[in-house]
């Protein structure tokens, strides 16, 4: 058999050598990147660590970066708070905040478990987008044991002096609701909840340029949504201020159908949100899935991880070219192949070795880094939209089809694309501090992008980051085609 390579870009080759089924090379690709991310997670002590990025040239050089010489840093900042942006890192520094109470698909963590996506983040933010970022895990409960939105959003508040931006990140519903839209209009700086706003705005993206390729306008398709969580909540929400038909959307969550009778959802004031929906969407007051799927022109679903939770014979009453969004991580609700073969023309995932993948990483890296650039006092529905045409535009410019309907991480020259249209719509809607032209906001982000990217690759090249041993690849695919052959 052969070896597993550095880029991983062999593992088809590998397993369709191991005469494994589509159904196994789909579950031993989830093995194998699990037990690998778990031994290099433990080979590296985390992804994330803290670098200088002033100079020491010499003994009195502490004395520039610290005391005496830092007192006048302190008064400038003291006597003008802006000036907070050009005296020290906050301008390019965000903080990922968590609870860790819906980590993936995995539930609540506890607090410190939500630690390795929280430095995934940051590790993406700086090498996507020139961002610099920490991770702050941190334990909401009360008293009573309680998650308590209040202490989120109190935590936020006082550690907002500290940062350009604050990106949410796995906060349970119907908690994350209250601590974003609390956040938004309190702070002075962009409040961002990724698996909301950023899953909202890359499913977008990927919707514009599917409905260009089977060539049916937004405006006239039938659209069905499965999980009604927070992400596909604000993925509604999004789609029709963008121009989606309330009359021909519905949405699904473990009760069924969301329509106005639904009074479970109405008496219940912490899911506003979803209430909203019920009274714009599905007027025809559906209540079963598959009488939902009859003639949909596109599936969405971020529910629960599958690969059997949709089923093949429900793709199969979808309309002609039918596109299908199973984003459910770590597992799709249904395999691409599965889909396919159901008759579905696009399908999309939230991972990165199935096509088309419809993840929240190539938006929130562009999106930050073009809010940052022009110190937006927040993160609007407009700045989002702007953002997911800009990816759908990026991607169109270079070419799509089928299977290449949105740009992918290693696409480098989309983030400074998309950052220098969110900062340009941030202007627009005066929510920007300071102006700059396109071209301006587009040299800066590709600037400190490509400077990121050339900080690690001389790391690695340096040996000041070590490659794992060849061993722990090939141990771990081993290992992974064991379990399922």
């Amino acid at each position: 058999m052969a070896k597993v390579n550095w880029t991983l870009d062999n593992l088809n080759e590998i397993f369709v050598e191991a005469s494994l089924t589509q159904e196994q090379i789909a579950k031993a690709k989830t093995l194998f990147l699990k037990r690998l991310a778990e031994q290099a997670h433990r080979f590296y002590g985390g992804k994330m660590q803290t670098v200088p990025k002033a100079g020491v040239f010499g003994f009195n050089w502490f004395n520039v970066w610290y005391t005496p010489g830092v007192s006048k840093i302190s008064t400038t900042i003291r006597d003008d708070n802006e000036t907070s942006y050009e005296l020290s890192n906050r301008g390019n520094y965000v903080a990922v905040v968590s609870d860790s109470t819906r980590v993936l698909g995995d539930g609540d963590c506890t607090p410190p478990g939500g630690l390795g996506v929280m430095e995934g983040k940051s590790f993406l933010m700086k090498y996507l987008g020139g961002i610099d970022a920490t991770a702050l895990c941190i334990d909401s409960r009360n008293e009573k044991g309680e998650h308590d939105p209040d202490k989120i959003i109190e935590f936020v508040k006082m550690v907002q002096p500290s940062f350009g931006a604050i990106n949410l990140e796995d906060i349970s519903q119907p908690n994350c609701y209250k601590v974003l839209d609390t956040l938004r209009e309190v702070c002075d700086i962009p409040v961002w909840h990724d698996d909301a706003q950023g899953t909202a705005c890359v499913t977008l993206a990927g919707l514009l340029n599917a409905l260009k390729i089977v060539d049916k306008p937004l405006s006239d398709v039938k659209i069905v949504f499965l999980g009604a969580g927070a992400s596909n909540a604000t993925i509604a929400r999004i789609i029709l201020a963008a121009g989606g038909n309330p009359e021909k959307m519905i949405m699904f969550d473990s009760r069924g159908g969301l329509h106005k009778d639904r009074q479970d959802i109405k008496a219940d004031t912490r899911f506003y949100r979803k209430w909203e929906l019920c009274e714009q969407t599905n007027p025809a007051k559906i209540n079963t899935f598959d009488e939902g799927m009859k003639d949909a022109d596109v599936l969405i679903a971020l529910s629960t991880p599958g690969p059997n939770t949709v089923k093949p014979q429900s793709i199969s009453l979808m309309a002609e070219k039918s596109i299908v969004f199973t984003c459910a991580n770590p597992v799709p609700e249904i395999y691409p192949y599965a889909a396919k073969e159901a008759g579905a023309y696009i399908v999309a995932t939230g991972r990165g070795d199935f096509p088309n993948q419809v993840n929240n990483s190539v938006g929130f890296p562009g999106i930050l880094k073009g809010a940052l650039l022009v110190r937006a006092r927040q993160i609007s529905d407009g700045m989002a939209i702007a953002a997911a045409e800009s990816l759908a535009k990026y991607a169109e410019n270079r070419g799509i089809g089928p299977e290449n309907i949105i740009a992918t991480m290693d696409e480098a020259g989309v983030f400074a694309y998309e950052a220098a249209d969110v900062a340009m719509q941030a202007i627009k809607e005066g929510l920007a501090r300071i102006t700059m032209t396109r071209e301006e906001a587009y040299n800066k982000a590709d600037a400190d992008i490509k400077h990121a990217r050339e900080l690690t690759h001389k790391l690695i090249e340096h040996g000041m980051i070590k490659r794992p041993p060849e061993t722990m690849l090939q141990e771990a695919l081993d290992w992974a085609i064991k379990q399922v052959a």
